[in-house]
């Protein structure tokens, strides 16, 4: 069992039935009562975040997470195919788990995969950015080079983002896999 004073960024808890991250937290000690813990948890499941308060007397179960190196492999059309980098073994990954990030996956990347001590996969990190491909984009219009938005495109993994305005279809684009947005032209 972990305290509040354990706590850190990125720490997973079991809470709620669920496993739940820490995003932030922040010490408070007002004048007047007992100091407490405010702090942002992210639910590994849905995505979705939660602002919680904890008393400095509350004790959490912590989860022991690993992180291994996996390299993508491919899609069997049901399951996502990783192999492990050291030992060269392969398994399969339920679609749900990787959910939103389909798209940013392209064969042969190593992601991180986070595994609890019950050897269940919890959640995936792609490296920060990937290069793909404009696969279409709408043309340009001479003129419309001042505004600041920009175009609609799709990338060749299907991946629709807004580029700016002289991005055309053919050109290879870095991409923040955190957010899913433009960052620069390669």
């Amino acid at each position: 069992m972990a305290t509040t004073s354990d706590i850190r960024n990125g720490m997973i808890i079991r809470f709620k039935g669920g496993l739940y991250e820490f995003i932030e937290f922040l010490h408070v000690k007002p004048g007047k009562g007992a100091a407490f813990v405010r702090s942002k948890l992210k639910n590994l499941e849905t995505g979705k975040v939660i602002e919680n308060t904890f008393r400095t007397s509350e004790k959490l179960e912590e989860v022991r997470v690993e992180k291994h190196k996996k390299e993508y492999l491919y899609n069997d059309g049901s399951f996502y195919v990783f192999m492990d980098i050291n030992t060269y073994e392969q398994m399969s990954v339920d679609p749900i788990l990787i959910k939103g990030k389909e798209n940013l996956l392209i064969e042969n990347m190593v992601v991180t995969m986070k595994i609890d001590e019950d050897n269940n996969i919890i959640g995936l990190e792609l490296p920060i950015t990937v290069i793909q491909e404009i696969a279409e984009c709408e043309p340009n219009v001479k003129g419309n080079s001042a505004s600041v938005s920009g175009k609609k495109a799709t990338t060749d993994r299907g991946l629709d983002l807004t580029v700016p305005f002289f991005v055309e279809v053919g050109d290879k684009i870095k991409i923040d896999t955190r957010t899913g947005e433009y960052i620069e032209r390669v």
